[in-house]
């Protein structure tokens, strides 16, 4: 017995002890993983070297790598429940973060009136993101973004995007910029005040406070220097706001809902679409699309150039929007008029699958089963409404489900 209890104590130490890559421990994984990845760092080193990296500092900033698992599982984790927008709304404006945004605007002042001046962007658009990006700064994130990108580039399906996002880290490293063991950010690889990705920070970080470094993680007017910048060059247009809650007749035809269904004001207007506060729209030229988050159960908005340049950030409408009203709420203005829908209508995952599973088999869907709601999904389901005379909006509530059970009994 003695031998075998040897042999299994010797196989549970072999899985367990840290294993050596690139000459140094900063890690554990097991033995197949770390010595995939090692071949793997020692593969991409043509690539970066043609990118104009130097062998002294990809070895230093490889050195004791290995892939971190929990940057493996977030990429891979998909939420058994995708949270509603309007919750995802009320929490990037809470009491707490309007509380803070109004301390800070009289904080900072002097900067946001410098960063203001040099690049035309709302200071309350800055400082949200700002508080929507890292809650003013609390949370910038403490992963190491070389392994964060590494890991993802070995690992991940979107392995393309973040190797171009992996050199222009390693490019960063080599200007300077910021050192090795401060380079932290989240573990997609977004950095500092503001979570730049490595590619925006190349391209349009910049040296607010003038000491010679792009210093996003530890210079807040280099952080809110860059972020301004970055939205001026993304078609930011001073005085102007991002958009405007709208109420639409009954009988309305949704199927105009969409961010690129590009009308003027003027033409929204004639087709019976107001601003809720009464009042017109300032510029009735403008063009504007339509963004109905949660179909026609609650909020709907007109979102103009601005917005369009938020979503240049971060493309997702939600952010957008969070970003949009959090920063008129630092204004002073209310909250939307119209509430938005409960938890109740909302489906879980498994009840999304078995939406897109009716909607195959009736012919509505072509795409796959796999609970993401996307534009297959959301062409399916209008579609369905419209072939139900309901209003075609595009959203997947449980209410249509139910419908669709109906159908098939």
């Amino acid at each position: 017995m003695r031998p075998v209890q040897k042999n299994l104590r010797r196989a549970a130490l072999a899985l367990a002890l840290p294993l050596l890559v690139l000459g140094a421990v900063a890690g554990y994984a097991p033995r197949a993983e770390a010595a995939s990845f090692q071949a793997w760092v020692e593969s991409f080193w043509p690539t970066a070297r043609a990118a104009g990296i130097r062998r002294d500092v990809y070895e230093r900033a490889f050195r004791g790598l290995t892939p971190d698992p929990e940057v493996i599982e977030a990429a891979n984790y998909q939420p058994e429940y995708k949270r509603p927008v309007g919750e995802y709304i009320d929490r990037a404006v809470s009491d707490k973060r309007l509380e803070t945004g109004q301390r800070v605007l009289v904080e900072y002042k002097p900067l946001l009136d410098a960063v203001e001046n040099r690049y035309g962007v709302d200071r309350h658009i800055v400082v949200a993101i700002w508080a929507i990006e890292s809650n003013y700064g609390e949370n910038p994130g403490d992963d190491n973004v070389i392994r964060s990108l590494a890991t993802l580039a070995y690992r991940n399906t979107k392995a393309k995007f973040a190797r171009q996002q992996l050199i222009a880290a390693l490019k960063i490293l080599q200007r300077g910029d910021i050192d090795l063991a401060h380079m932290n950010g989240s573990w997609a690889g977004a950095m500092g005040h503001t979570q730049f990705i490595p590619t925006t920070y190349e391209a349009y970080a910049v040296d607010f406070d003038g000491d010679g470094r792009r210093n996003i993680w530890g210079s807040l007017p280099d952080a809110l220097g860059s972020t301004a910048h970055y939205l001026k060059v993304s078609g930011w247009r001073p005085g102007e706001t991002w958009g405007y809650e709208v109420q639409v007749p009954r009988g309305f035809n949704t199927k105009a809902y969409g961010l690129k269904s590009y009308k003027t004001l003027a033409q929204w207007q004639r087709m019976g679409v107001r601003r809720v506060s009464g009042a017109p729209f300032p510029r009735p030229n403008d063009k504007a699309g339509m963004f109905a988050p949660e179909g026609t159960n609650g909020p709907i908005f007109l979102v103009i150039n601005n917005f369009r340049s938020i979503l240049r950030y971060n493309q997702a409408p939600s952010y957008a929007l969070a970003v949009g009203h959090l920063a008129d709420r630092l204004m002073g203005y209310g909250e939307f008029a119209h509430p938005w829908p409960t938890d109740e209508n909302h489906l879980s995952l498994d009840q999304r699958k078995e939406l897109q599973a009716r909607l195959l088999n009736g012919g509505f869907l072509d795409g796959d089963v796999d609970g993401v709601i996307g534009p297959a999904t959301l062409s399916a389901v209008k579609a369905y409404q419209r072939q139900k005379g309901l209003a075609v909006d595009g959203y997947p509530t449980l209410t249509l489900l139910k419908m669709l059970r109906a159908d098939s009994t």
